[in-house]
């Protein structure tokens, strides 16, 4: 065990070399270069994603940004605003509807107070929604399925997006990292974007739910622009000036 345990260390010593180099690696380079398969490279990354060590990107992965929070920490901050936020939207959705909703630990409490609505029909790309409402009895939850995201827990990928195209919903209901009259709708995973534009694509009526920490700030990868097809719920700690730039963008502002 120590042999194939001391191997690993050495891969990820020297794919932390890469990342600081380059700041991205790809599993098809490394792989080659490392000898390994790419299932094994797969894993090492993996590994280091739980580790706290990278981010996980669409074909290989990225230096994780100074600072930047894990899942497990997210869970907790700006909870009670979180709370409130869900608590709204689960008013906003009648009985009988369906929804997408994407990932993040705000898509986590609304599934949490969704459970008082009944008839719904939701699709998701998130683990941990699907296991929150998989014993509503009148519920109808779809997991679509793709490569996983290990650390924050959602599903990606060209199936994924496959997946998507077949559903219609009266709802998109997003928990995205950014929202700002100059970068319009925005998160910081690439392979969450794609997802959540077509849930938007794909739906009647679009939610994005975002503590007051994510108005007037701008992920890197840009979902949609702000229009009045979209729903800004968020808490009273919200900027302002920004909210009022929102809504004269066309979006509907609630505050909680």
């Amino acid at each position: 065990m120590s042999g194939k345990s001391d191997k690993q260390n050495l891969r990820k010593e020297y794919i932390l070399s890469k990342l600081r180099e380059d700041g991205k690696v790809s599993i098809e380079k490394l792989s080659k270069e490392l000898n390994v398969t790419s299932v094994t490279m797969r894993k090492d990354l993996n590994m280091m994603e739980e580790e706290g060590l990278l981010m996980r990107v669409s074909g290989g992965a990225a230096l994780r940004p100074e600072g930047s929070p894990s899942y497990t920490s997210k869970k907790t901050t700006f909870l009670k605003e979180k709370i409130k936020i869900a608590n709204a939207i689960a008013k906003t959705i009648s009985d009988g509807e369906t929804l997408f909703i994407g990932t993040g630990t705000t898509c986590l409490e609304i599934a949490k107070a969704l459970r008082d609505r009944h008839s719904l029909s939701i699709v998701t790309t998130s683990l941990d929604v699907a296991s929150i409402l998989k014993n509503v009895s009148d519920f109808r939850v779809v997991l679509l399925g793709g490569e996983l995201n290990p650390e924050y827990g959602f599903t990606y990928g060209s199936d994924t997006l496959e997946q998507i195209s077949h559903y219609r919903t009266d709802w998109s209901i997003l928990s995205i990292d950014g929202i700002s009259t100059g970068g319009g709708v925005t998160n910081c995973h690439s392979e969450e974007a794609p997802i959540d534009r077509m849930m938007i694509a794909n739906s009647k009526r679009v939610i994005v739910a975002a503590d007051h920490s994510k108005v007037g700030n701008a992920g890197f990868y840009r979902v949609c622009d702000i229009s009045d097809e979209l729903m800004l719920i968020t808490d009273s700690d919200a900027d302002r000036n920004e909210l009022a730039a929102i809504a004269s963008a066309g979006a509907r502002v609630v505050t909680v």
